[in-house]
């Protein structure tokens, strides 16, 4: 690790508005190319391509993109002639993030900066093989210290399932790994992690079943400290907050993310909301009201929000909600 960086919460941490920001699904775990999408700021990729290229490079090159058990979103954002490029997570296939940009005709090289969300292979699995197509020296790729740690997940008849490791400093050179626990600015202050998020609600319990490997021998570690989240502020529109698994909870995720800003209009919430399997589901009531409190112009859950989850919330806000699809473009 290169590079630590320990910026606090004081007046020096200013998230500047932008004037837009487009969002485009790289990976998510489902695709639909076919349902309508009847809100004005989300198109499907059969859409947006075509305003996009012209007809011979979608007829010769366009493919329809892949789903996986992975999270990956593409960002940019703009104020006047300025724009930067983001990429949040990678996937967890090896080449996911790279075809799938491939066959939208995105340049990844454009992107400036990686973001990853957390620790878990199901985000870092395209790592490599992305930086590799960025092909940028010094790459920030903004991390924290507890990615590195050996990890697994407890079973029902307590053995350890173990987890891929995180990629090592020297695997991703000529990229750099820039390690933070604090909220920490990127594209020109247009953009900030959320660095450790605090855990404030009581149905937000964490990810019960995570163990790490210290000192020789597997240990409970279930508040993913490393989980953090990106926020960007439109004027006049407030927050669009993206999660790739909120395992800090989703309304630990949105309200610190408030605290950050100073800003109380949440715009929209999109990514992975952790409301599936058995120890979550429970959670999925509570959830869904503190949404609702929250009042955001578009909500799009995914990855591992689960279908109850996902069903909840599209029955609860239904003048919010989008259905998830990889290249989904989304405008604000």
């Amino acid at each position: 690790m290169n590079e630590k960086t320990s910026k606090t919460l004081d007046q020096t941490l200013k998230l500047r508005e932008v004037e837009g920001a487009e969002v485009i699904s790289l990976m998510d775990n489902s695709v639909d190319f076919l349902s309508t999408v009847e809100r004005e700021k989300v198109q499907n990729v059969r859409e947006w391509i075509k305003e996009r290229k012209d007809e011979t490079w979608v007829k010769k090159h366009f493919r329809l993109p892949v789903a996986e058990h992975g999270f990956s979103m593409l960002i940019r954002v703009f104020v006047g002639e300025e724009t930067h490029s983001v990429l949040f997570d990678t996937g967890i296939s090896s080449d996911g993030v790279v075809t799938n940009a491939k066959r939208m005709g995105l340049n990844l090289s454009a992107v400036e900066c990686i973001v990853l969300s957390h620790g878990h292979y199901d985000h870092f699995g395209g790592l490599l093989p992305t930086l590799s197509v960025i092909n940028k020296n010094d790459l920030p790729i903004i991390v924290h210290e507890h990615m590195f740690k050996t990890r697994g997940v407890a079973n029902a008849d307590g053995t350890i399932r173990k987890h891929p490791a995180f990629p090592k400093e020297d695997q991703v050179k000529p990229a750099k790994y820039i390690t933070t626990r604090q909220p920490y600015l990127i594209a020109d202050d247009m953009m900030l992690v959320t660095g450790e998020i605090p855990r404030r609600t009581r149905f937000e319990k964490g990810f019960t079943q995570q163990r790490v490997f210290v000192e020789g021998k597997w240990q409970p570690d279930p508040w993913v400290w490393d989980d953090r989240a990106l926020i960007i502020n439109v004027k006049q529109k407030g927050l669009v907050i993206l999660s790739g698994c909120a395992h800090s909870g989703i309304i630990n995720t949105v309200l610190y993310a408030k605290e950050l800003t100073k800003t109380s209009i949440v715009c929209a919430i999109l990514g992975g909301f952790h409301l599936a399997g058995k120890d979550y589901e429970q959670a999925i009531e509570k959830t869904v009201e503190k949404l609702k409190e929250l009042k955001p112009e578009l909500v799009a859950p995914s990855h591992c929000t689960g279908w109850r989850g996902i069903f909840a919330i599209a029955k609860a806000l239904p003048e919010a909600f989008v259905w998830n699809s990889v290249g989904n473009l989304y405008r604000f």
